[in-house]
């Protein structure tokens, strides 16, 4: 187990499966006591046993994320497990796909709620602290589709480019004070939450350069590039994962 990340405390949303479960894992291989939230506390707390039985430490909090006050609800409670957090991966989200008139407004508010307020009011609520100490890093989970035009990606796409705006804006207004902000847009990546799209996630991915779609842990490996030192001079980025995606 690398120690690169030793005493430090790392919360990653949605990380009970796909990338969020791949990124508690990877920052616990680092050596940072690693807060996970979920809605499946079964799947939380199998995810925090198999860190353990490596020798890492982690924590799991069950939160279903809706809003401000459950933002600030979650950060307080890793700010207990972990005394101060000093990496935020903001990896929770939903993804409703389908023709712009098929959605209702209480998707769109859902969508916007889970993809956009919360990661804002996590950021609200833990950035500060880490500007005063000088140090921390945030990676924002996006997707390929927040900057490509995709029928029936409208609204998903859409937050997901509002994260990536609030991830450059938050770079400028917190990496003065040492807090480095970044996002990652995975492309097409076979998750638990990603088998709905069945073959047609392959089909995606074969337009690409790799060709394939990635496995949870090699968008797991570009988090963690992001939140250690060797990305000390990244800010306001986003890293596409995406198998050369964007580029055709």
């Amino acid at each position: 187990m690398s120690a690169e990340l030793s005493g430090s405390t790392a919360l990653v949303t949605g990380g009970t499966s796909g990338i969020g479960r791949a990124t508690a894992i990877a920052l616990a291989g680092l050596g940072a006591h690693v807060v996970l939230s979920g809605r499946d506390a079964a799947r939380g707390e199998e995810v925090v046993a198999r860190i353990r039985a490596s020798g890492g430490k982690a924590d799991f909090v069950a939160a279903d994320l809706t809003d401000a006050a459950s933002a600030r609800a979650l950060a307080d409670r890793a700010r207990e497990l972990g005394g101060q957090v000093d990496v935020l991966v903001n990896n929770a989200g939903i993804f409703p796909t389908g023709p712009t008139s098929s959605l209702s407004e209480a998707d769109f508010d859902r969508v916007y709620d889970i993809n956009v307020k919360v990661p804002y009011f996590l950021v609200a609520a833990l950035a500060p602290a880490m500007a005063e100490r000088g140090r921390g890093a945030i990676v924002n989970v996006s997707t390929m589709v927040a900057a490509r035009g995709m029928a029936g990606m409208a609204l998903y796409g859409s937050s997901k480019a509002a994260v990536e705006l609030m991830t450059k804006a938050w770079a400028a207004e917190f990496g003065p004070s040492g807090v480095r902000v970044n996002a990652v847009s995975p492309g097409p990546t076979r998750t638990e939450g990603t088998a709905v799209f069945g073959e047609g996630l392959d089909e995606l991915a074969s337009a690409g350069p790799a060709g394939r779609t990635a496995a949870p842990e090699e968008i797991a490996s570009a988090i963690a590039f992001l939140v250690t030192e060797g990305s000390s001079f990244v800010q306001g980025a986003v890293l596409p994962v995406d198998g050369g995606r964007l580029a055709v």
